[in-house]
């Protein structure tokens, strides 16, 4: 079972939501934070819950993209604590979610972590229509 490092201040955001478990930050929701987004801002205060290093390597693209290279060091230094490995298991099972999800097109990034989420009895924070309706998500947007 995954440890989290701020277990008071998961309780105080999830206070009147109705989940208690923690959450897999997909990169969607980094990027939201990052943008500063209302619906996000609950989730920014200190993390509860964890990402993977494939999704922080995702928003650094981001940020590369939209020529903010140097707000990299800061996301990784923010992130990185909470930052859980992926291990061949995971790997593997992705690879048949994407199989089973082909037409989706969904990415392997997006496959690791929601596998990750499940790996670790958490949700899958993020607000990609394509896991809108599926099982295991926390859908914010």
């Amino acid at each position: 079972m995954l440890k989290l490092p701020h277990k008071k201040l998961w309780k105080k955001l999830m206070k009147g939501r109705l989940m208690s478990r923690p959450l897999f930050y997909d990169t969607y929701a980094i990027i939201e934070i990052l943008k500063a987004n209302p619906l996000y801002l609950p989730f920014k205060a200190g993390m509860a819950g964890f990402t993977s290093e494939l999704n922080l390597m995702e928003a650094a693209y981001y940020l590369m993209k939209n020529g903010k290279e140097n707000e990299i060091g800061a996301i990784v230094d923010t992130y990185s604590p909470y930052v859980v490995p992926v291990d061949m298991d995971v790997l593997l099972v992705a690879a048949k979610m994407k199989l089973k999800f082909l037409k989706e097109r969904l990415s392997f990034v997006d496959c690791i972590g929601y596998v990750l989420a499940k790996k670790h009895n958490a949700k899958f924070l993020t607000g990609d229509e394509k896991f809108r309706h599926k099982e295991n998500v926390e859908f914010v947007k």
